[in-house]
């Protein structure tokens, strides 16, 4: 019987959101989340690639379609980042207030080695959440 080889680790590409709003989430992933606009493809259908470290990351696409008026399963219910710094997260912060964004936090307890950490949710949609997170002790004031 033959092996089979184990199969090469892989990375994540990107995210691609479809927004009826294209501008707000636009705006959360620049203003807010630090992301860069850039170039896209020339696709039949407007949106944006949004930039991190040179690579293309996360991608809006203008919904052409009515969205659904139930949510379904299964399905991705968000996409996170994650801030390595007290100064990152309290630049965060600041940034979500100067944009008048509203957001919810909580908080994942320490389990084992993994230290506590500090979430905060931005529903950029119906449907569609985005997700911060740091060390619970860089979000300590």
């Amino acid at each position: 019987m033959r092996r089979l080889r184990p199969p090469e680790i892989m990375q994540l590409d990107h995210a691609t959101i479809v927004t009826a709003d294209l501008d707000t989430a636009r705006r959360l992933f620049v203003d807010v989340a630090g992301l860069t606009q850039g170039a896209r493809p020339p696709f039949s259908v407007d949106g944006y690639w949004l930039y991190a470290d040179g690579r293309p990351v996360v991608h809006l696409v203008e919904a052409t379609a009515p969205a659904p008026s139930i949510r379904t399963a299964p399905r991705i219910d968000h996409i996170a980042f994650r801030l390595q710094s007290a100064a990152e997260w309290q630049a965060l912060l600041g940034r979500l207030s100067a944009c008048g964004v509203g957001y919810q936090t909580a908080q994942v307890p320490q389990m084992g080695p993994q230290e506590a950490a500090m979430q905060i949710f931005v529903a950029l949609a119906p449907g569609v959440v985005v997700e911060f997170v740091t060390a619970l002790h860089h979000a300590q004031p």
